[in-house]
This record gives C-alpha cells, sequence and structure tokens, in this order.
C-alpha cells in the first residue's frame, strides 16, 4: 500500500517533519505501507500532491490543526477534478458536479481541527495508520459555491455586535427579503456550527445531501408596559442557499474569514468526499 502524507506550511518550508507526522509513518510502515512525506507550501503544491495521488492511486493523509487545512486540500481537489459544465462525463452522480475525491486521512497535530471532533475521526497517529491501513471510509458531503471554492465544515456570516440586511433564500424558500435585521446566518454541512454564542441553531448531518440553514434576526415583541426584543431562528434544510448582502458582511468559512459583498450561493455535492475512520 502506498501512502502520501501531506503537510502544509505557511508561504515557506517547515523546518522538518512534526512529531505526530513521524509517529504516523512508523506506524503506517510497520503496517506493511510504503510513505512518502511531502509538503506544500502553496495551492501549486497542493494540486502537484493531489494530481500524484490521483495517478498512482495512493492513499493520502493530512497533517493538520485546523479546519481551514483540511479546506485547502479539498478545495484544490474540487478545482483539478470538477468537469466544465459543457463536458459533464456520463459517469458522473446523478445531482453531483464533481466526482467522488480521493478519500482523505486527517493527522491531528497540536490542535486537532473541529471536524475531527465533529466526525468522531480517529485522533493518535497510531489509530489515524490503523484507519488508512483498513482502508474503512465515510463518504460526506461537501459544499461548493460559485465563487469557485468549496466548504466541508460550515459557514458563519456576521455575528458581531452590527446586525446586517441580506436576502437569504434556501431553495425556493425566502428566509429573510433583505429588509429584516439579521444577527448572524449559518450554513451547515457538520456539526461544528450547531449552536453560536449559546443560541442553538443547527443540526446539520453531513452525509444527507442537503446544507442546513440558520439566520438569527431580532424582533421586537410588545407587552403591556413596554416593548422587547427577543431573538427568533428561522431554519431551513435544501439543496442549495443564495445570500444577498445589502453590504459587506465578514464570515468565516472553516476556519478562513473573509467578507461578503456580492450575492453567493452554496450548493449541496451529496457524498462526494471522503475520510478513513476506524
Amino acid at each position: 500500500m502506498d501512502v502520501v502524507l501531506l503537510s502544509l506550511a505557511d508561504g515557506a518550508p517547515s523546518c522538518g517533519p512534526r512529531t505526530q507526522v513521524l509517529a504516523c509513518s512508523d506506524a503506517l510502515k510497520a503496517g506493511g505501507a510504503t510513505v512518502r512525506l511531502e509538503e506544500a507550501v502553496d495551492d501549486a503544491g497542493i494540486d502537484a500532491v493531489l494530481t500524484d495521488v490521483v495517478a498512482s492511486g495512493a492513499a493520502l493523509v493530512l497533517a493538520a490543526d485546523s479546519d481551514a487545512q483540511v479546506r485547502a486540500v479539498w478545495r484544490r481537489a474540487v478545482k483539478l477534478l470538477a468537469p466544465p459544465p459543457s463536458a459533464r462525463p456520463d459517469d458522473l452522480p446523478a445531482g453531483r458536479t464533481v466526482p467522488d475525491l480521493p478519500a482523505l486521512g486527517v493527522l491531528p497535530l497540536a490542535q486537532a481541527p473541529e471536524l475531527v471532533a465533529a466526525l468522531d475521526l480517529p485522533t493518535t497517529p497510531a489509530a489515524v495508520a490503523a484507519a488508512v491501513l483498513g482502508g474503512r471510509t465515510r463518504r460526506l458531503d461537501v459544499l461548493r459555491h460559485d465563487g469557485g471554492s468549496a466548504t466541508v465544515h460550515g459557514v458563519r456570516l456576521g455575528g458581531g455586535d452590527t446586525p446586517w440586511f441580506g436576502k437569504i433564500a434556501v431553495d425556493d424558500l425566502i428566509l429573510t427579503d433583505g429588509t429584516q435585521r439579521v444577527l448572524t446566518c449559518v450554513v451547515a454541512n457538520a456539526s461544528g456550527y450547531s449552536t453560536v454564542d449559546g443560541l442553538p441553531l443547527t443540526d446539520p448531518d453531513p452525509a444527507d445531501g442537503a446544507l442546513d440553514v440558520a439566520v438569527a434576526v431580532p424582533v421586537v415583541k410588545r407587552g403591556l408596559l413596554r416593548r422587547k426584543v427577543q431573538v427568533e431562528v428561522r431554519r431551513a434544510r435544501g439543496r442549495a442557499v443564495a445570500i444577498t448582502p445589502g453590504a459587506e458582511v465578514p464570515y468565516i468559512d472553516d476556519g478562513v474569514v473573509g467578507t461578503l459583498a456580492r450575492k453567493r450561493t452554496w450548493w449541496n455535492e451529496r457524498e462526494a468526499a471522503a475520510v478513513y475512520v476506524t
């Protein structure tokens, strides 16, 4: 069995493999695998590793300490493997725009990606190696969006002290029409966004072919003596969500921070990804 153990470095090569990487490599070799250690410092480096994995059929293990690093690999896999709409192959699964992505083993480093706990993935180098050697995988949905990227865990828009305005529609259901203030909006694939600031929002299943959306809006309730502001949560589940902000709104997407200034649509790619499990 051939295994590629990939580490990501931020802009420059590291001083050498981390302790967890060496331990996982030793456990894989003890199980009879041939292991190659690789390091990528940019998208081109990730692309080179993915191209080799797809061509050779090797198993891929990513050493990661954040959801953002896991997202980086799956984002590049989607870009590499997604066919153009005009050249859709006959064997592409129904309702999908990407083929099955290479299975991924996730090796936690000093800090484990939140996905590891959310998906109940192995947490030690020995357990990760055993999962890869055993070859058992669990298929997962991936969220794509028309900005060209992919999301594995979820997206949170807003959520600070300043409400924002935006139109949010899940399939044909309008959750907000753009005239109401929004405190926060969550587009979830896995459970890390189930609760935000103590507020229950979503209960997603990462392999049900749907994305879960929750929008928290302030609602004024009139009492006998005074008005009271309460938070109302509107929820929906569907294939796609379109969000059109009235002005720039901050977001965090699988740990990556940005701002959204124009309409963006996320949609579900059912069971396009896979992870090694015990």
